[in-house]
């Protein structure tokens, strides 16, 4: 397995999504994790997958400080609802994921916690020898990769800097319909108790 740092982005209030575009994440990598730049129990983990037995041995030596999660759906969920600040995801898992499903998930700093994927077949099978020659032909040409390209590198989502650029507009738009209605609101305060003298003035002015 590959692994990479999984974050939320997303964020309701008017301050954040200002600035959004010129803040930085308090992250950038799994190194920050282990010298406790986010509290254990903040951290996601998802229980009984080698995630687990990776954040035991290289971070936590051992103890169980995590925020337990049995499932991938859980992991987007709690994220997204501010229940943990970071996750663990695997590479190319989570390359398809932020840019496709989950739009206000990122992923942040290098991959790390390298290892092997195995096909699992009977002892002595048929076809055992004819897998290993195809399996080394792929990897030597180039439909591995354009098979990635198809299905991880394909991005539906919209860019972090034109996301950002639209929430700054619509909430400064908002700011100003309130202020206009303010201000017409506090004129009409202003004239109706003397509504008579304004009445007389413009009549002096017409006749």
């Amino acid at each position: 397995m590959l692994s990479i740092v999984l974050l939320a982005t997303y964020t309701a209030d008017l301050a954040s999504d200002l600035t959004i575009a010129k803040s930085k994440y308090i992250i950038s990598g799994i190194d920050d994790i282990k010298n406790g730049k986010i509290p254990f129990h903040r951290i996601g983990i998802p229980i009984n997958t080698a995630v687990e037995d990776y954040y035991l041995t290289s971070i936590s030596r051992g103890v169980r400080n995590f925020y337990p999660l049995t499932s991938p759906q859980e992991l987007y969920d709690s994220l997204l609802a501010g229940f943990i600040d970071v996750s663990f995801i695997d590479a190319s898992t989570g390359e398809y994921v932020t840019n496709n499903i989950y739009c206000n998930l990122t992923l942040m700093g290098d991959e790390f916690d390298q290892g092997d994927f195995s096909i699992v077949t009977r002892k002595e099978w048929l076809y055992m020898n004819e897998l290993d020659v195809t399996i080394l032909s792929l990897q030597e040409s180039v439909e591995l990769d354009e098979l990635k390209r198809k299905w991880f590198q394909k991005k539906t989502c919209p860019d972090l800097s034109e996301a950002s650029s639209e929430l700054q507009i619509l909430p400064v738009s908002g700011l100003f319909v309130v202020f206009g209605f303010i201000t017409i609101l506090s004129f009409l305060l202003f004239i109706w108790p003397k509504r008579s003298a304004f009445k007389r003035y413009f009549f002096i002015l017409l006749f």
